[in-house]
């Protein structure tokens, strides 16, 4: 369990601070379904900053970078799916509380169904959805889905993570990323 323990808050700390363009996403597997390299560039911010608790002030912190994901591209999936996901992962509101947020999970889900998404993507979007319907359990078994196929996936991980914590289920927190583990090596962002 320790070392597992250590990996997890290893991750958690490093701060990755070179941002990716589109070709590195691809390049490592993790397709990003934009035209934007600016859009992917500030994805991998968000994504830095959710993972290591800082906000990176010369893009206005998290609030900042999801702005200007938007300004990159509206229709950009995972810029959506980071951007409410860490609204709903938050805890201060839900669906049935906010409708604007209620209305974003639906626009996110209709923004899938109109493009072509990698598979990942998809159970990204899926995930989201139950996440927000209070399907937590269910979300974080869509997460460690595209773990299975996707291992240095760090937003389903974070976010499985996250989902496990909120459902006080520890060993499957250990679990997921001992499942992981053996695929991040030291070139890989984020990983130390």
């Amino acid at each position: 369990v320790f070392p597992f323990c250590i990996f997890c808050n290893f991750v958690l700390l490093f701060h990755f601070s070179i941002l990716h363009l589109f070709q590195a996403w691809q390049d490592a597997g993790l397709f990003l379904s934009t035209t934007s390299n600016e859009a992917c560039k500030l994805f991998d911010a968000a994504l830095t900053q959710y993972v290591t608790w800082t906000n990176d002030q010369s893009l206005g912190g998290l609030e900042g970078t999801f702005s200007k994901i938007q300004a990159a591209d509206p229709n950009f999936v995972m810029g959506n799916v980071i951007a409410n996901g860490l609204v709903l992962i938050g805890t201060g509101t839900s669906v049935r509380l906010d409708k604007k947020l209620d209305d974003a999970i639906k626009t996110i889900v209709s923004l899938s169904h109109s493009q072509s998404l990698s598979e990942r993507e998809k159970m990204h979007v899926s995930a989201l959805e139950l996440f927000a319907r209070g399907q937590i359990n269910q979300a974080c078994d869509t997460w460690e889905e595209i773990l299975e196929s996707n291992p240095t996936d760090m937003l389903a991980l974070k976010f499985a993570h996250d989902g496990y914590f909120y459902l006080g289920s520890q060993a499957q927190m250990r679990d997921s990323i001992a499942r992981v583990y053996p695929y991040w090596t030291p070139d890989i962002p984020l990983s130390r």
